[in-house]
């Protein structure tokens, strides 16, 4: 498939964040293909994965494009999601379509440049690049380098972006009127008011995580209430 047509496929549809950390019940490999398996049955376009060997797994087994990232620490720098070029040169040779990057304004490991990633991901792997970015002036600068897509991932993520617990329509509406890439709404949408809002601002796709794939931060959300 074209960079294009991944592009376009991706146009007004959800997107589904299957990832899960070491200390969560869901975190085999067999969980983590059942949900994408899931997610794809319940329509959604394409699927966020972290790391290598999940990503070469659900390429095996499913036909939706992949937005690959690597999250690794460092410990000269607070950016994890595919930190380095090392990191970006996995996912893409694992074959992700995409490769998912923090492109915030921060220090990354070894220094390392941000526009290597771009590079490399482009022009060794013909990959599209997709900045992770948590707020207006890193988008901007994400266009300026070169990214293929922006997403709002970052928001709030950051100790300098905007903490709220709703998700970041502000950023994704002065992106959209300031930018020409392609701008793909991420980060805390718990209700599908949220992706019918996030669509009418004129996000490209809207990236769903736990409100679909980590059931026991939807419990909690319950038994909150309840205790409340």
């Amino acid at each position: 498939m074209l960079k294009k047509e991944i592009i376009e496929k991706l146009k007004g549809k959800i997107i589904v964040s299957c990832q899960a950390l070491p200390d969560e019940p869901l975190y085999s490999p067999e969980a983590l293909l059942l949900m994408a398996k899931a997610s794809i049955n319940g329509g959604a376009v394409a699927l966020r994965v972290n790391s290598p060997l999940s990503v070469r797994q659900m390429k095996h087994f499913y036909s939706v494009p992949i937005i690959g990232l690597y999250k690794k620490d460092y410990p000269d720098s607070e950016i994890y999601i595919t930190p380095t070029s090392k990191e970006a040169e996995a996912v893409a040779i694992a074959g992700a379509e995409i490769i998912a990057t923090d492109a915030t304004l921060r220090k990354r490991p070894e220094n390392e440049e941000l526009k290597n990633i771009v590079t490399l991901v482009q022009n060794r792997y013909k990959k599209l690049v997709m900045a992770d970015i948590s707020t207006f002036a890193e988008g901007i600068e994400a266009e300026k380098m070169g990214f293929d897509l922006i997403g709002t991932t970052l928001s709030g993520y950051t100790s300098y972006s905007p903490q709220k617990k709703e998700p970041d329509f502000e950023l994704l509406t002065n992106l959209i009127k300031k930018v020409k890439t392609p701008v793909i709404m991420e980060g805390r949408i718990w209700e599908p008011e949220q992706v019918t809002e996030a669509f009418a601002r004129g996000a490209w796709a809207v990236v769903i995580g736990s409100s679909i794939t980590r059931p026991q931060l939807i419990t909690q959300r319950f038994t909150k209430i309840r205790e409340n």
